[in-house]
């Protein structure tokens, strides 16, 4: 029997003194209440009306046990409003800032198909990590080495100019011996970019191939570091997703390989698997996960 639904009958004909009535204002059918309190009599073991052909009035246990019974159809409908506010609650997540506005429009979208209404806060690294820290947000996508993440990105190099070869190599960026005075092209790294596991490499990698400290550098935005790719010669580490919005030529590096990880972190392991899981794709898609990955 659902308690619920038959004490929901027995309030509403009880206070209004007809099956009739009641029914009509509980909208189901005078049938259905009357199969409810009927159930409802024989779970409590006692009778709650007393029935004539004209009238319906409450059995003396039956005024014992309506107060009773408003107090569970109030407590139930407080948990449905509660709910349902509960589910229209914003999940705050902490997302790149590199991530194109229409992705993310993507994911809220996909969100919600799964009664998920994120609220998106867009930042760097070393802040999605502060927000998360301080309870800011519900969860935040962190960058973590490729080993640990559970999305990754291949990064490349992208210019203003089709290089014309497959991949680019960080030693081509030495300048002519005959042209030592003149500017040497760099190799710009994004805010996003700026953590051990992707510069510290391409750092080692510059000083190998006998590039000039300057020749590596981060940038202080990706719109900066683009610019700088789309008025002259040098150079943005990206992923193919971002060198495509940006209209610049995408190459993978010859080596090292980069790869952006990310992986997500959050107060709950629950909200975790629902980013990780159904909304994993979609979050995939706003990080520049290949589509094939």
């Amino acid at each position: 029997m659902d308690l619920v639904a038959a004490c929901r009958a027995f309030v509403s004909v009880g206070t209004h003194g007809s099956f009739t009535v009641g029914a009509s204002v509980a909208r189901i059918p005078q049938s259905v209440a009357s199969r409810r309190v009927a159930a409802l009599e024989r779970h409590l073991g006692g009778r709650l009306f007393d029935r004539t052909s004209r009238s319906v009035t409450l059995t003396p246990f039956g005024r014992d046990m309506l107060a009773s019974a408003r107090r569970i159809v109030d407590l139930a409908e407080a948990m449905e409003h509660d709910a349902e506010r509960a589910r229209l609650r914003p999940f705050r997540l902490a997302v790149p800032a590199i991530c194109a506005p229409r992705s993310l429009a993507q994911l809220v979208v996909e969100a919600r198909r799964h009664d998920l209404h994120l609220e998106l806060c867009r930042g760097e690294p070393a802040e999605r990590a502060r927000l998360r820290q301080r309870h800011e947000v519900r969860a935040a996508l962190v960058c973590v080495p490729a080993d640990e993440a559970a999305w990754r990105v291949p990064l490349g190099l992208a210019g203003g100019a089709d290089p014309g070869v497959e991949l680019v190599r960080l030693e081509t960026l030495r300048p002519p011996r005959a042209d030592r005075r003149g500017r040497r092209r760099r190799v710009w790294i994004a805010p996003e970019d700026d953590v051990p596991h992707v510069r510290d490499p391409l750092d080692r990698l510059r000083d190998a191939v006998g590039l000039q400290p300057t020749q590596v550098a981060v940038a202080a935005s990706v719109v900066d570091a683009a610019a700088e790719a789309l008025a002259g010669t040098d150079l943005v580490l990206c992923s193919p997703a971002e060198a495509d919005e940006l209209g610049l030529h995408w190459r993978p590096l010859g080596e090292p390989r980069p790869v952006r990880g990310y992986q997500v972190t959050a107060g709950l392991r629950e909200d975790a698997e629902r980013l990780r899981g159904a909304l994993g794709a979609a979050v995939g898609r706003c990080l520049g996960v290949p589509e094939a990955a």
